[in-house]
């Protein structure tokens, strides 16, 4: 008995005892279904380790795996009592690609394989459908020379329209027997006239050139833009199905599509489908046929109709979430072609996994380890303002293909989508139809507005997977391409005019729209209720100013934990005074500055204290470049020495002498409260002061950027000497630590953490003084680092785990070991980061700082972090 570790073919039977990374996603589900006792059609699978062999070896394969499939060939001819290679009875067979993630219509797949003239024969004779064997034959010529072959597609379809305006048809359901005999033989010639290669009449031909262009898809445009756009780095290979055709165009008891056991779109728990009687795939993919709703199968073909929905049904316990369906019904016996987790939005998703746990499905864990938390951010995304509608220009109303709100500029040409996207402008594409070749594009664009297609459609099923708002299946929507203009509802548009898509409820309208924050639902809220429970670190927010408190409070920041104070500065109304600090070649000129600015200081703090009501808020001292506030232009200098009185050419010396030629190790940071001690002591004062007048405030002061223990000595001192002038030191509860942002600090923290209440890391200075990359210039690098895999992620975006978190270890550490009780947590970039959010759950922190917009995110990552471990 051969052993099953050495096989590359592998039956229904045999695959229950393998590994899934052997057979990957679709062939694992098919085997979990007949486990169900569903119907499927029968067929056996090329496992991934083939496609590893097969890629190492130069695209080749050994005669061993040929011999395995062989055998199994003829094993499914037993099963299925069919013939290979036959006229008498004929098996045709699908081959398509399938990895462990979903990729819809990135790998190729080839239908009505072992198709030619002496197999017809045999088809017809079985079906006595001579239309339907024909239709199927030309089909499977134009496929096979597309994908396996490379002759363009264009060829055969231009042949077609040529035939359709010679015989006056409108449809290719309106071709007869002997136009569909005429075009066989013409898409012959095509091929041999593109390739100077006979069509292959040879199955066992057919069948090696189909498996080989099957898994070169692997490594096609599409699925390797796909992979870099959904980070799918891990998966390294796919599997290969074999598998029995069945027809859903042979009678009008035929039928096939896609079923959603929930509206993918709208989120409601009710199926949605669509479907065609008696067509083929291609019907559906070039837009030749409407297809039908739900409610008509139940018309035409109920006990079909009944039987789906129980499997629907079976199938979402089963899996216990959201199931895409592909089903095919031939002469009214029903099959189940593949079943995988449905694409949605994570506003659909957030509501299926909370539904699920209400009825017992899935438990409260498992529900918030399905988020994909990438994909909260678009419910934060602001929604089109239902008033503004009232005054508007209603143009049409379509299928909702995602459901987001997009205000923006029309471009038709994907490349136009593109060369816009390098100049950082966002455009809503409008095309009658995307394809999977258009994947590049689709990226490039913000938004899409299609004509033709519907909601299991690829433009709206990969618009959905990509967060884009798409509406689609606008068939009243005229797109004039040479003109670039389309018209709506007798209204002409014109490349780079502006309209308004809102996704939630499918409308266009006429220019832009007003919008409002997003709504968040009870399902939502919901769900932070449990992230709540389950995290171990406590999530704070970036806040400068009281409206980004609120915000923050409003997103379920636990507390505010970076206070930027140089950012309070940037207001107009206040710049002056700091401008006049920041200029000052005397002391008292300096502290008269400091007077004008304390009162806006200490206001400020007093409207944040009040919002957070005994949350503390951490406070950093001031840190800027200070050539970030000053004039940059010869006007605003001149405007600059007329409001304070100040000689221009002194005051251009003074901008000169602080010019620095490298900014971010320059004269910033503790290392201005070292040099001029009174800007501390005004900030502090400040603080205190409003701590005084609120009287519930926790501040806890933050020095910024200590690389040497005796900084922070000296600027804890002056704190502690404005405490005591102030006589506080019973009546404010306040905190001195510092941020940890230069190795040096990491490595020599254990000399000052003793005397720190907490340290926070800096992540954005920490990674580029340890990797020695600019954060403002290394863009122009680490795209082609990551692409190379140099670094597997941008160091910026994600935590860098080789050298940065290592050091953060070094650093906690050695502080944990003076300090037991020191209060550690990070913030700045990589806040919300899932991954990162890991990384910092592996450290113990004890919290996480970021965004407001982004407390939701790093709660749920937090949560899963936790419970991941």
């Amino acid at each position: 008995m051969t052993n099953l570790k050495d096989k590359y073919v592998y039956l229904f039977e045999e695959a229950k005892w393998i590994k899934k990374e052997i057979l990957w996603g679709k062939w694992h589900g098919l085997v979990e279904m007949v486990s169900l006792w569903l119907t499927i059609p029968d067929g056996f699978i090329i496992t991934t380790k083939t496609c590893e062999l097969y890629t190492e070896n130069q695209n080749s394969y050994s005669e061993n795996i040929l011999e395995e499939i062989y055998k199994n060939l003829k094993k499914l001819e037993d099963s299925t009592w069919k013939k290979l290679w036959s006229w008498d009875n004929p098996l045709l067979v699908s081959v398509r690609s399938w990895a462990a993630v979903s990729m819809p219509w990135m790998m190729d797949t080839v239908l009505n394989l072992w198709l030619n003239d002496e197999t017809a024969l045999g088809l017809i004779k079985q079906t006595w459908n001579e239309r339907f064997v024909l239709d199927s034959y030309r089909r499977f010529i134009q496929m096979f020379a597309d994908v396996v072959m490379n002759v363009a597609h264009k060829n055969f379809e231009s042949k077609l329209e040529e035939l359709k305006i010679k015989k006056w048809y409108k449809n290719d359901i309106d071709l007869q027997i002997s136009d569909l005999k005429e075009l066989i033989i013409d898409y012959k010639d095509i091929v041999e006239k593109e390739t100077w290669i006979i069509f292959p009449e040879s199955t066992k031909k057919q069948l090696q050139m189909a498996i080989e262009a099957v898994l070169n898809s692997w490594n096609n445009d599409r699925a390797i833009i796909y992979r870099k756009l959904n980070n799918i780095k891990w998966l390294l290979w796919t599997a290969v199905i074999i598998q029995e055709m069945v027809f859903w165009n042979m009678w009008e008891t035929s039928a096939t599509w896609v079923c959603f056991t929930r509206n993918p779109s709208t989120w409601e728990n009710k199926l949605y489908w669509e479907f065609l009687i008696n067509a083929q795939w291609e019907d559906v993919v070039a837009w030749i046929r409407t297809p039908n709703k739900i409610e008509e199968l139940e018309k035409l073909l109920p006990k079909s109709f009944d039987k789906l929905v129980e499997i629907c049904d079976k199938l979402e316990k089963h899996y216990k979430d959201m199931q895409d369906i592909e089903f095919t019904i031939e002469k009214g016996k029903l099959f189940i072609l593949q079943t995988r987790a449905g694409k949605r939005t994570i506003k659909s998703d957030i509501r299926i996994v909370v539904e699920m746990v209400e009825k017992w499905i899935i438990n409260e864990k498992e529900a918030l380890l399905r988020i994909d938390v990438n994909k909260i951010e678009t419910l934060l995304h602001k929604q089109i303002d239902e008033k503004s509608k009232e005054n508007s220009v209603f143009l049409w109303k379509w299928l909702p293909a995602s459901p987001w709100a997009a205000i923006w500029e029309i471009v038709f040409s994907s490349q136009k989508a593109e060369y816009e996207k390098w100049l950082w402008k966002k455009v809503i594409l409008v095309r009658k139809e995307t394809s999977p070749e258009d994947i590049e594009w689709m990226i490039s664009a913000e938004w899409i507005l299609t004509t033709r297609w519907w909601m299991t459609s690829h433009a709206a099923v990969v618009a959905r997977g990509m967060w884009k708002c798409c509406i689609s299946g606008c068939s009243q929507l005229l797109i004039d391409n040479w003109n670039k203009t389309f018209s709506i509802n007798w209204k002409k548009f014109q490349e780079w005019d502006t309209i308004t898509l809102d996704g939630s409820t499918w409308e266009i309208f006429e220019w832009k729209l007003n919008t409002v924050d997003a709504e968040l639902s009870i399902y939502f809220k919901k769900l932070m209720e449990w992230a709540d429970v389950y995290k171990k670190m406590e999530i704070k927010a970036n806040a400068d100013n009281p409206k980004d408190a609120l915000t923050a409070i409003k997103f379920w920041a636990e507390w505010i934990g970076l206070c930027r104070t140089e950012h309070m500065f940037f207001n107009e109304s206040r710049i002056l005074a700091f401008r006049k600090m920041i200029v000052s070649t005397k002391i008292e000129d300096r502290k008269k500055a400091l007077n004008e600015i304390e009162p806006f200081q200490r206001n400020d703090f007093i409207e944040l204290f009040k919002i957070l009501d005994w949350k503390p808020m951490i406070i950093r001292l001031i840190d800027p470049p200070l050539h970030e506030f000053l004039p940059q232009t010869d006007a605003e200098i001149v405007k600059l020495s007329e409001e304070i009185n100040i000689d221009l050419k002194e005051l251009k010396n003074i901008i000169l002498s602080l010019h620095e030629f490298n900014p971010m190790l320059g004269f910033r940071w503790c290392r201005l409260s070292i040099v001029f001690p009174e800007i501390t002591r005004m900030q502090i004062k400040a603080i205190f002061s409003a701590s005084l007048e609120v009287q519930k405030s926790e501040p806890w002061i933050e020095i910024p950027l200590v690389w040497n223990e005796k900084e922070f000595q000296i600027i804890k001192k002056i704190i502690e000497d404005v405490a005591e002038e102030l006589q506080i030191s019973w009546k404010v509860n306040y905190k001195i630590g510092s941020m940890i942002e230069v190795p040096r600090a990491a490595i020599i923290v254990d000399k000052f953490a003793s005397d720190c209440d907490f340290i926070s890391f800096g992540t954005n200075d920490l990674t580029q003084m340890t990797c020695w990359f600019s954060r403002d210039d290394s863009a122009k690098f680490l795209i082609d680092y990551v692409k190379k895999w140099i670094y597997q992620n941008d160091p910026f975006q994600v935590l860098d785990e080789e050298w940065v978190w290592e050091l953060m270890k070094i650093c906690i550490k050695k502080a944990k070991k003076v300090n037991p009780n020191i209060h550690i947590w990070i913030c700045w970039e990589h806040w919300w980061n899932p991954k990162s959010i890991n990384f910092c759950h592996k450290l113990w922190l004890n919290e996480v700082s970021c965004s407001p917009y982004r407390v939701a995110i790093a709660k749920i990552s937090a949560a899963q972090a936790a419970l991941e471990i």
